[in-house]
């Protein structure tokens, strides 16, 4: 006997919660989200740019993580450097299907501010699958699931031992489902916007309007509500970097939710929680980008030539094992001799400090600021 799910109940999709359970997790993740904006705005133009390829980057590695692939992160953050115009040196051909989900996550994010549809959602399947394959499997692109093969269904096990987790709603009811999903989202709503984005994230997921992509497009239905709940189109947290990390999780209550009554607070508290440790993750994942800030507001003034800049960005990125002579002539294109007037120069103004090692084995790396 099938089991019964929320969309087969009799007042789906009329969704219900505690707003007074939920008050103080939405209080915190607005605090969160404030501080961090606040934070962030206090950088430069550059800096902020930065950060944002960082966001990105990790929210399109995560994203198709959660669905058991793994992109290649110098083709994700060349792809999006370059859509951006940030400038990062040797940018990295990218593959068509890294360029699609680079497509799908920017045009939701930078594009937040305009309506949600078919042929928006058709196209960012599309972008996801240009081979119109997942794996070896054919797959329908660019329109609606039609069950020809069967019910939709998230299983797991091996084969004629499978476990049904879900089985979403008869693709005969697609056109009208998504009907009333796009005017909800595109419409005015009761209730702050970052539940809306808690609820869109779910009523999309338990549709599963598509052959394949149902969780990654949800995902970014849910970051382009985000960016609405901000009125900006940066992005300085990855949900998809926390739900990648709690993916056992998210399967669990996703589960029960859809299994349950129209009651979904145990969604909505699970989703702002997830998204507070999102946010609170990335004043970790950033740290290298507030340590710069700290440093060129420290040194920002102090002369230095295009070479001293480079190597000193190097080093403030992350530069790994020592800095010598020898490494800084080979990083600057300049001659020993040149390399050593510059550090020495640098040592002067207190911006590096020369390694206890001497002769042939000296190195440098940076001062360390006072806090």
């Amino acid at each position: 006997m099938r089991r019964i799910y929320i969309h087969d109940l009799k007042d789906w999709p009329r969704f219900r919660w505690d707003s007074a359970l939920l008050a103080e997790p939405l209080a915190a993740v607005r605090l969160r989200q404030g501080r961090l904006i606040g934070h962030m705005e206090a950088l430069g133009f550059s800096l902020r740019a930065e950060a944002v390829l960082e966001t990105l980057t990790s929210d399109v590695l995560k994203t198709t993580e959660i669905e058991g692939e793994r992109l290649d992160l110098e083709q994700v953050r060349s792809s999006i450097a370059r859509k951006l115009g940030v400038e990062i040196g040797a940018l990295k051909p990218a593959d068509r299907s890294v360029e699609g989900v680079v497509e799908m996550m920017l045009d939701a994010t930078r594009r937040y501010d305009r309506p949600l549809s078919a042929g928006r959602l058709f196209g960012w399947q599309a972008a996801l699958f240009p081979t119109g394959r997942s794996g070896l499997r054919k797959i329908k692109t660019g329109r609606w699931r039609d069950d020809s093969t069967g019910p939709m269904q998230v299983v797991s096990g091996p084969v004629n031992r499978e476990k049904v987790h879900f089985e979403a709603p008869a693709a005969g009811r697609l056109p009208r489902e998504m009907k009333a999903f796009f005017k909800w989202f595109n419409g005015r709503s009761r209730g702050d916007a970052v539940l809306k984005a808690a609820l869109a994230h779910l009523w999309l997921v338990t549709l599963h309007p598509f052959d394949d992509g149902n969780g990654r497009i949800a995902r970014a239905v849910a970051d382009m509500a985000l960016a609405r709940s901000e009125s900006s189109s940066q992005r300085f947290y990855s949900m998809s970097a926390q739900i990648r990390q709690e993916r056992g999780a998210y399967y669990e209550i996703l589960q029960e939710t859809q299994r349950g009554g129209m009651d979904v607070t145990p969604w909505m508290e699970w989703f702002l929680l997830c998204l507070s440790r999102a946010i609170d993750s990335a004043q970790i994942s950033l740290q290298t980008v507030f340590s710069k800030a700290r440093f060129w507001e420290r040194f920002g003034a102090t002369p230095l030539n295009e070479r001293q800049r480079s190597v000193v960005n190097r080093l403030l990125d992350g530069f790994e094992g020592k800095l010598t002579t020898s490494k800084y002539a080979k990083l600057t294109g300049c001659s020993q001799d040149t390399a050593l007037r510059d550090m020495l120069s640098l040592v002067e103004r207190g911006i590096l400090v020369r390694g206890e090692a001497g002769g042939r084995s000296t190195s440098y790396e940076l001062a360390k600021l006072a806090a």
